[in-house]
């Protein structure tokens, strides 16, 4: 299958970069106690959620899904690039890591019970989004618990804006904006946070709690008196 064109970029810019990155991030949680609470939160609700296994999509260094799994989720790690997988599985050899693209895991419908999306969007064309969070649904178990973080923008359109990532190019949500395109895919919002910028960043971080609780638009059928089952609209 032929894969967008913005994957190959971004593969290639945090290969080129992973063991920089590793190093600058993989202790940033020790510093961030409501990044670590938001994160608690998650496994809490996960685990009053199908018992399934809880992706964390757009890994990187992997101690976001070690932190998961030490909260008593059974969570692996998914990057877009080999160079960070290599790292992560040297850090936490214990747990697993994989090499894939968000828009093709290869797993079956309602193979997980959450998915952590941090910062990982933000690399996804605004075009593009809707396709990712309707994959995100799709691998969700009903009652399964998405978490979504962004940078963030008041934008009074509500457009995205892209913005000098130092990666490569990325881009800001209104969270309104990127709560409305998540009700599109079928999830509920349960809780939101959006705080300012802290003395190491440029934006606000904006985070979304979402479940998933019903087929997505797309995916309802209809079933006809007569027996016949045909596809919504």
């Amino acid at each position: 299958m032929t894969q967008p064109a913005y994957l190959d970029a971004t593969r290639a810019a945090y290969d080129a970069v992973a063991e920089q990155y590793a190093a600058l991030f993989a202790d940033s949680l020790a510093s961030r106690p409501l990044e670590r609470a938001l994160l608690t939160a998650f496994a809490e609700l996960a685990h009053t959620s199908p018992a399934r296994p809880v992706a964390d999509l757009g890994c990187g260094p992997g101690h976001l899904t070690a932190f998961l799994s030490g909260l008593g989720l059974d969570a692996f790690g998914v990057d877009l690039s080999p160079a960070m997988i290599t790292i992560a599985r040297r850090a936490f050899p214990d747990l697993r890591f994989e090499v894939a693209a968000m828009t093709d895991l290869g797993l079956a419908d309602g193979t997980l019970g959450g998915i952590v999306a941090w910062y990982s969007i933000i690399h996804v064309p605004p075009t593009d989004l809707p396709g990712i969070l309707a994959e995100f649904h799709r691998l969700l178990a009903p009652g399964g618990q998405l978490l979504v973080g962004f940078q963030t923008t008041d934008q009074p359109d509500g457009s995205p804006q892209p913005f000098d990532h130092k990666v490569t190019t990325a881009y800001r949500w209104p969270a309104d904006s990127a709560a409305a395109l998540s009700r599109d895919a079928g999830f509920v919002e349960t809780a939101r946070v959006v705080r300012p910028p802290d003395g190491t960043e440029r934006f606000s971080l904006a985070v979304l709690f979402l479940r998933k609780t019903s087929p997505s638009p797309q995916d309802v059928r209809f079933v006809r008196k007569d027996g016949h089952v045909h596809k919504g609209a």
